[in-house]
């Protein structure tokens, strides 16, 4: 009996199959899977919605406008916060900036009285930036170079950059100056220029610095080298050695055409925010420089430069046929410049050559 049982019971256990090892190490790393895929698109999620509340937060923060400037409201639109898209100006991008321009003539004292800026710590004066040709073939491409510069996005030695309070360049009157006068003086006006003129008094001398520096640039006696300015003593000794021939028939005319050509610049900018110097006046008094700095609102500072004088003494040392340049002048307007214009003298000597539409317009110095 007993046998039998056992035997029934056989007949009706059921073992359970053996399932494969190869199949459960599958839906394992099917689950495995699917679980990671689930849980890293929750982090994306969770990612994104911080990266874009972060972004939203950090907006009004970098858009967040400087604090308007404590200055006299006529000044306001002098004053500017410029944003460089080449560099950041970081804890200076509230310090307001100037903007200006030194309109001269070649060899007046320009390249000397920009050095006295850039001593400034706070003054970049970028030099003859539209000497290159392309950067004044039209009025566009001006205002081009001009807003590059402005925006503090112009390199160069006199780069001060994030924290400089007047940026600037030497522009000379026959760098399409004039020819593009009437879009110049709008671009001042519009955002905010101020011009710097800077002339010389004594037009003679001038015209023998240009008729030297002329020489210089094909004779080269500084070892080879041209240089329109000097450093040492010694240079300026070995350059002062050459003794110009002047044109005694041509002098008068373009001594004239000179002085219409400063007549027209600063009949052409007299709308403008401008001040007017001269050379004479700042080699004599250099206080003056302390003009300038009040005129670009910046921190008064003793300015000093390391260029050296070429041209000295008297004219008569200067000039190789000196009897023809004298005996051309005397008796014209002109006659004051064959004297030395270093020493005092009277107001009416110092402005006595000047045409009445220089003294009016240099009478106005306008701020």
């Amino acid at each position: 009996m007993a046998d039998d049982l056992c035997s029934f019971k056989d007949i009706f256990l059921i073992k359970a199959p053996k399932k494969s090892p190869l199949v459960l190490r599958m839906i394992v790393l099917l689950f495995a899977m699917v679980c990671g895929v689930y849980i890293c698109s929750i982090c994306l999620k969770q990612v994104s919605t911080r990266t874009n509340v972060a972004g939203f937060l950090n907006v009004p923060v970098i858009q967040k406008p400087c604090p308007r400037p404590d200055v006299e409201p006529e000044e306001v639109p002098y004053v500017h916060y410029p944003k460089p898209i080449t560099y950041s100006r970081a804890e200076c991008a509230c310090n307001p900036v100037r903007y200006f321009a030194i309109l001269s003539m070649q060899r007046s004292g320009s390249g000397w009285f920009e050095t006295l800026l850039n001593n400034h710590t706070n003054i970049s004066s970028n030099g003859e930036i539209f000497s290159v040709k392309v950067r004044r073939s039209n009025a566009s491409t001006i205002v081009e170079t001009l807003d590059r510069l402005y925006n503090l996005d112009w390199f160069s030695s006199a780069s001060k950059n994030e924290c400089t309070a007047a940026v600037g360049l030497k522009w000379m009157l026959n760098q399409g100056l004039m020819q593009h006068h009437e879009e110049i003086v709008d671009y001042f006006k519009t955002r905010g220029v101020a011009a710097i003129f800077l002339f010389r008094r004594n037009l003679l001398r001038r015209m023998i610095s240009v008729l030297a520096n002329s020489y210089d640039r094909d004779a080269k006696p500084l070892n080879g080298t041209h240089k329109s300015h000097v450093h040492s003593p010694h240079e300026a000794e070995i350059l002062a050695k050459y003794k110009p021939t002047i044109n005694a028939t041509l002098l008068i005319p373009n001594l004239k055409q000179v002085e219409d050509t400063t007549t027209k610049a600063l009949e052409y900018f007299k709308s403008t925010r401008h001040i007017i110097l001269y050379y004479e006046d700042i080699v004599k008094n250099r206080t003056r420089l302390l003009d300038v700095q009040d005129f670009l609102k910046v921190p008064q500072r003793d300015l000093k430069s390391r260029q050296v004088k070429i041209h000295k003494g008297t004219l008569s040392n200067q000039i190789e046929n000196w009897g023809d340049v004298e005996k051309t002048l005397t008796g014209t307007q002109y006659e004051n410049f064959l004297h030395a214009d270093y020493q005092r003298r009277s107001q009416q000597e110092v402005t006595g050559h000047l045409p009445v539409e220089i003294l009016a317009a240099a009478s106005e110095f306008q701020l």
